[in-house]
């Protein structure tokens, strides 16, 4: 049960750390309405954290080598990270670093077929292995199983690319009706090719997101956004059973956790051995086409 080191992690969700929180949210807080989201946070849920690492981070000269050097102590071999424009730290980290970041990219489904095109673009110019997708913080919001969504679902099963999605109650104080959990069964039942990747949580439909990954073998969860101590019961006894192949480990630096309170909080999480090196390393590879 002890977790296995130098194993080479891959981290679904880690990015470098940004001067202007602010702007970077806004298309959060566009749409929040609650005094405190739109005039007193930086970060759109850090009601929810003790320790925004962000914050304490806005003046670093070098935003890449940072995180180059944290994952280098907390033995992180490779990160996903999301690519922007072309001047972006997403864009310069990948063309600087390919054998340590894999890009991916957000998509909005508000923008139709440009959107489309840009994955398109950005697949052909970086190998994007990757698209995120969040439903409640689109605006206007647009449901998981929403049809506007089925151009950027379909895109990436001709691809071959995965879909990462937020799914389960949102942080940021938005409506949290597009991201229900069942919403995922139509999806899956209408693209059986496409390889579909939960994020942030799932709560409180955690009992649920396991008998769909049952279910639908293109199906996954990832644990971004959460400190290992509050990993949910039901994915730990799903890894450690018949979901050991299902389970992904994803992180949340900088944005709210801290690689040291991850790492320091992961050995105790009680997976078994078989469940470790498939959790850090193995089926990130393979849902993300790398192995």
């Amino acid at each position: 049960m002890d977790m296995p080191r130098n194993i080479g992690i891959i981290d679904t969700m880690i990015g470098f750390p940004n001067p202007d929180m602010k702007g970077t949210y806004r298309f959060i807080t566009q749409q929040t309405r609650d005094r405190e989201s739109k005039e007193e946070f930086e970060f759109p849920a850090e009601y929810m954290f003790k320790d925004v690492p962000e914050k304490h981070l806005r003046e670093v000269e070098d935003p890449i080598a940072l995180t180059l050097a944290e994952m280098d102590h907390w033995g992180i071999e490779k990160g996903l990270v999301g690519l922007g424009d072309a001047d972006s730290d997403g864009v310069k980290a990948v063309k600087a670093h390919p054998d340590r970041f894999i890009p991916s990219i957000s998509a909005d489904p508000n923008t139709g077929m440009d959107g489309i095109r840009r994955i398109q673009e950005m697949f052909e110019l970086y190998g994007v292995r990757a698209v995120g997708v969040f439903p409640s913080g689109t605006f206007p919001q647009v449901a998981i199983n929403d049809k506007l969504m089925y151009p950027i679902y379909a895109k990436c099963a001709e691809l071959g690319i995965a879909v990462f999605c937020c799914a389960g109650v949102p942080g940021p104080r938005l409506r949290l009706a597009p991201q229900r959990v069942e919403l995922i069964d139509e999806v899956m039942f209408d693209f059986p090719e496409l390889v579909f990747v939960t994020r942030h949580g799932c709560e409180p439909w955690t009992e649920l997101i396991v008998k769909l990954m049952l279910k639908w073998p293109n199906l996954y969860y990832s644990t971004s956004a959460f400190a290992p101590k509050y990993y949910p019961k039901d994915i730990i006894d799903f890894a450690n059973s018949r979901g050991s192949d299902k389970i992904i480990y994803a992180g949340y630096f900088p944005m709210g956790l801290s690689l040291e309170r991850i790492m320091t909080e992961m050995p105790n999480v009680g997976f078994k051995d078989h469940a470790w090196p498939k959790f850090l390393r193995d089926n990130a590879l393979r849902v993300l086409g790398l192995e």
